[in-house]
C-alpha cells in the first residue's frame, strides 16, 4: 500500500485529493496544525480512514518528525496562506507559510526521503500582470500580490531544488479552481452563498468588486487528478491545469442567481472598497501540455460548476447534507 502525506488536508483540494487517493488504495496521511481554529468539515465524512499528524510549515523540526514517522512514497504540498486579499495584510506571514514554507518541506524530504515524490501546488496567480494570452508554462511571471509573489517564490525553490538534487519534485501551476467546499471568503463561494440566503430571504444584496475581472474557472475534484497524475509520471515536469477558457467575475453572477430563478441586477452592487490594491484582469490557461502528456480533461464545465455550488448552499440552508 502507497504512502501519501498531504499539507493541507483539511483545506478544499486537501480534501478531494484525500478522497481520490483513497480511492485508489492508498494509505493517506495529513498534516493539521496545532490550533483551536482547524475544522475538519471537510474531510468529517472519511475522517476515520486518514492517519493525521500534527506539524506547522513554519517548524522544520515538525516537518522533519512527521516525514520520519510516515517513510511517504508522494508528498502534496497544499498548505499555504491561499486567500489573495488577505496576503496584502499579512504579507510576511504569507511569505513564511507560503514561500519559505515549500523550503522547509522540501528540505525535510531531502533530509529523511529523498526517493519520494513530491507535488508543490503553484498558482496562476504568479502570471499576475499577463505577458501573453493565454498562459502556458513558459509564460513569464508578473505576480501582482504578495500571495502571487510567495507563490513564484516556492515554485522556483521546487525547480531548484528538482535541479539541484535531482529529487522528483513538481509544480502544477493551477488556475482557479472552485467546488462547494470553497471557503466563503473565497469570490466564487460568496457568490452562490449570497445567492442561497437571498433565494430563501434571508438577505437582500450582495455587494462585489470588480465584475469585469476574467478567470479560468474550474472544478476542485477534476484538478486534484491532474496532481496525482503528475506524480505518476516517469519524469518530473511542471504542468499549467486550467479549463482554457476564460469567464467574467459578473457570467458567475447570471448563472448564479438565474439558476435560483432570481434577477442578479435586483441584488448586486459593486463596491469599490472590494477592488484588489492592483488587479489580475484576465487569466487564461494553456492546458494543452497537461492534455498531451498527462492525459487529463476537465470533466466538469463552467455553468455546471455554478449550479453545482448554489445547489449545494441550498441545501446547506434546507440542514441537507452537501
Amino acid at each position: 500500500m502507497k504512502k501519501a502525506l498531504i499539507t493541507g488536508i483539511t483545506g478544499q483540494d486537501g480534501s478531494y485529493l484525500a478522497e481520490l487517493l483513497l480511492e485508489q488504495g492508498y494509505a493517506v496521511h495529513g498534516v493539521v496544525r496545532r490550533s483551536s481554529t482547524e475544522t475538519f468539515d471537510r474531510i468529517a465524512s472519511f475522517k476515520d480512514r486518514l492517519i493525521l499528524h500534527q506539524a506547522d510549515l513554519l517548524d522544520q523540526l515538525s516537518l522533519v518528525e512527521v516525514i520520519k514517522d510516515v517513510r511517504p512514497e508522494e508528498i502534496y504540498n497544499l498548505a499555504a496562506m491561499s486567500f489573495v486579499p488577505t496576503s496584502w495584510k499579512q504579507p510576511v506571514l504569507t511569505g513564511e507559510f507560503t514561500g519559505l514554507g515549500v523550503t522547509r518541506m522540501l528540505e525535510a524530504m531531502r533530509q529523511v526521503c529523498p526517493e519520494a515524490r513530491f507535488y508543490q501546488a503553484s498558482s496562476s496567480e504568479m502570471f499576475g500582470k499577463v505577458r501573453e494570452m493565454p498562459q502556458s508554462e513558459l509564460t513569464p511571471f508578473y505576480p501582482r500580490s504578495p500571495y502571487g509573489v510567495a507563490k513564484a517564490y516556492g515554485h522556483y525553490i521546487t525547480v531548484n531544488c528538482r535541479e539541484s538534487y535531482n529529487l522528483f519534485a513538481v509544480s502544477g501551476i493551477l488556475f482557479n479552481h472552485e467546488s462547494p467546499r470553497r471557503g466563503i471568503e473565497f469570490v466564487t463561494r460568496k457568490i452562490t452563498h449570497a445567492v442561497a440566503r437571498i433565494k430563501k430571504g434571508l438577505d437582500r444584496e450582495l455587494r462585489l468588486g470588480n465584475l469585469e475581472s476574467k478567470r479560468d474557472w474550474g472544478f476542485a475534484g477534476d484538478y486534484v487528478r491532474a496532481m496525482w497524475l503528475m506524480l505518476q509520471q516517469p519524469q518530473a515536469d511542471d504542468f499549467v491545469i486550467g479549463t482554457g477558457v476564460a469567464h467574467s467575475v459578473q457570467e458567475f453572477v447570471e448563472i448564479a442567481f438565474e439558476h435560483a430563478g432570481l434577477d442578479w441586477r435586483k441584488y448586486v452592487v459593486t463596491d469599490p472598497a472590494l477592488f484588489r490594491p492592483a488587479e489580475v484582469d484576465h487569466l487564461l490557461a494553456d492546458p494543452t501540455k497537461a492534455k498531451k502528456t498527462l492525459g487529463w480533461q476537465p470533466a466538469v464545465d463552467f455553468p455546471h460548476l455554478v449550479r453545482m455550488m448554489v445547489d449545494a448552499d441550498l441545501n446547506r440552508l434546507d440542514g441537507k447534507a452537501g
